[in-house]
């Protein structure tokens, strides 16, 4: 069967399905940007505390370093972590709904093509399934 054969219900859902996936894969990107940013603030928050509160350290700002208060920068990169763990955590959930989507279209879409299947294919096949 040709894509032009597909019937317009059978073709929304495949581009519903399509989206889904599309949408699935930015998250996971950018859940996996995230972690990778908390990994990169734990490393920094333990070279950190390995000083000493008299120690001078320096944070990046653009392509500069800057001189800066070791209490205040660790206290930034806490926040920081904080706020990325959040993210995490949001975007985990939409992860979880995208696929709960993905799956009810999968669904559909085999329960369509079985009922096509399943009778006279140019009758059942053109109108979708009650």
């Amino acid at each position: 069967m040709s894509e032009q054969e597909l019937p317009p219900w059978l073709k929304e859902q495949l581009a519903r399905l399509q989206q889904l996936q599309q949408n699935l894969q930015a998250i996971m990107m950018q859940k996996q940007q995230v972690e990778l940013e908390i990994s990169e603030t734990e490393r920094a928050l333990e070279e950190l505390k390995k000083t000493t509160p008299d120690d001078v350290v320096y944070k990046l700002a653009g392509p500069l370093m800057v001189k800066s208060d070791r209490d205040n920068l660790i206290k930034e990169l806490e926040e920081k972590k904080e706020l990325s763990n959040t993210r995490t955590v949001v975007l985990g959930k939409q992860e979880s709904r995208v696929k709960e989507n993905l799956k009810e279209v999968e669904n559909k879409i085999n329960q369509m093509m079985h009922m096509a299947q399943g009778g006279s294919q140019s009758n059942k096949f053109n109108q979708p399934p009650q």
